[in-house]
């Protein structure tokens, strides 16, 4: 064998060395990508109760400027932690931790409302295949980016919050960039490693029924949380015991 055989054969081994040991150590960080039209604050409660449980929460704040920059800003978060990680992800998010999950630091993925997509696909095809309630998405004048009317925000994003919540969601949310919802996944980490997912279902913005297809293909561990797509903020303890249940899992 020569040189170049040994060292590719070598980094190869190291890599998948890192992998085992990011699912096989315990499991006590949990970084969080939000979705788009939303930011992180408004998963503060679930942070507070996991953090009371003896984990470390980071949210990442992704710029929702394309996929690839959020992938890049969720690895450079992932890239921080002291250990292995458990990613969270709700709604755009999930598009993002199917691919950063490939990180050997990476132990496991959790889908709460989420996107759960196959190599090839985008957001936009599979919010496509099963419409959910009628949202009111705007453009911004220049065409590049999208936001959801904020007068509509608490019926098609969370209806099961106080008003006041509900309106501060929405005066904080991210708009997304167009090319972030057409970009396709290439290599799915739930092929590889263990997943969780939560169905909200009175969600509006994602069909439940396509939560449960997407799961389903994935072999995810499904549970389903009656509430809206907000459901990370209006259901906190349930979401939090969702993913404890899966860093413990991983812990094993």
């Amino acid at each position: 064998m020569n040189r170049r055989l040994i060292s590719l054969a070598a980094i190869a081994f190291a890599t998948s060395t890192i992998a085992f040991a990011a699912q096989a150590a315990e499991v006590k960080n949990i970084v969080i990508v939000h979705g788009a039209l939303a930011d992180g604050s408004g998963w503060r409660k679930a942070t507070e109760i996991l953090e009371g449980r003896g984990y470390t929460v980071t949210i990442v704040q992704e710029p929702i400027t394309s996929l690839a920059d959020d992938v890049a800003a969720t690895n450079r978060v992932i890239d921080l932690q002291d250990g292995p990680s458990l990613l969270v992800s709700h709604s755009y998010g999930g598009m993002v931790i199917t691919e950063a999950g490939n990180n050997p630091h990476v132990a496991g993925l959790v889908y709460v409302a989420a996107f759960q997509p196959q190599a090839g696909e985008s957001l936009l095809d599979l919010a496509s295949s099963k419409p959910a309630g009628s949202m009111d998405i705007r453009e911004t004048k220049d065409g590049k980016y999208l936001y959801l009317d904020p007068a509509a925000f608490a019926n098609d994003f969370a209806g099961d919050l106080p008003k006041e919540e509900a309106d501060f969601m929405a005066r904080s949310q991210v708009f997304a960039a167009k090319q972030a919802f057409a970009a396709k996944i290439t290599d799915p980490a739930w092929k590889t490693k263990k997943s969780w997912s939560i169905v909200a279902t009175h969600d509006r913005s994602i069909n439940p029924d396509l939560e449960r297809d997407m799961a389903k293909r994935a072999n995810s561990d499904v549970s389903e949380i009656a509430a809206s797509h907000a459901v990370f903020a209006s259901q906190p303890e349930k979401v939090a015991d969702v993913i404890e249940k899966a860093a413990k899992a991983l812990s094993r």
